[in-house]
């Protein structure tokens, strides 16, 4: 199975996310050192949760996000377009959906938060998916977008930059299920617009109060927002 292309077709994008299910969690824990917990665990502390709350987790891929958001005591539904992915977290104990971002299958105003982890760069219209997550929160709900972005020290921008191109695949190979499609998520990645620029679409989309806070040097940055009432 070939990688996705920077073009997103969504049909190419959930297939690629299919053929890598199996092995995906496991491959991230190596490929991130281990780091993928505590952007977890940063992710639920930032949206700030109560128990009781509705929570949409987007892009939720194997639920391993959700049942993280889940230790608040809210109620979390995870949903992803790839089905492969979410049969791949069928032992994961909370809801799931299948769902495309730029057209979720929620009414309006439903939950009290919204987030995507990791996700937002394989959106094909992201701004779109972004004024989406805006229409399905309640008036003052909050966002919380956890995404791969700029490091912010020159010298490790170039090493991480080095690390993505070269080292990634090459432990891509040795443990993921699809080590090609890791060539198109280093790609992806080195294409994203940085913290300032993603800033500035959020509050495009729609939402408000958006800031940001970088981890682990930069190499993933948490964007914040809430929904104004109307």
């Amino acid at each position: 199975m070939s990688r996705a292309s920077l073009d997103k077709d969504p049909h190419a994008v959930a297939a690629m996310f299919d053929g890598v299910a199996r092995r995906y969690d496991l491959t991230n824990t190596v490929m991130s050192l281990g780091r993928d917990r505590a952007w977890r665990r940063a992710t639920r502390k930032a949206l700030a949760l109560q128990p009781g709350e509705k929570v949409l987790d987007l892009a939720a891929g194997t639920a391993v996000s959700t049942v993280e958001l889940a230790k608040s005591g809210a109620w979390c539904v995870a949903a992803d377009f790839s089905v492969g992915m979410l049969a791949a977290g069928h032992k994961r104990d909370v809801p799931k959906v299948a769902g495309d971002a730029t057209k979720l299958p929620f009414g309006d105003a439903v939950f009290d938060a919204v987030t995507i982890s990791f996700g937002l760069r394989n959106v094909v219209d992201h701004v779109a998916g972004l004024r989406e997550m805006a229409r399905v929160t309640k008036a003052g709900g909050r966002l919380v977008v956890c995404e791969f972005s700029t490091p912010r020290i020159p010298v490790f921008a170039t090493a991480y930059k080095e690390y993505l191109m070269r080292a990634l695949p090459a432990v891509a190979r040795a443990v993921s299920s699809n080590p090609e499609a890791y060539v198109y998520l280093a790609e992806s990645i080195r294409a994203w617009p940085d913290q300032a620029a993603l800033a500035e679409q959020i509050g495009q989309a729609g939402w408000s109060d958006v800031g940001w806070r970088n981890l682990t040097g930069g190499i993933v940055a948490l964007h914040s927002a809430r929904k104004l009432p109307a």
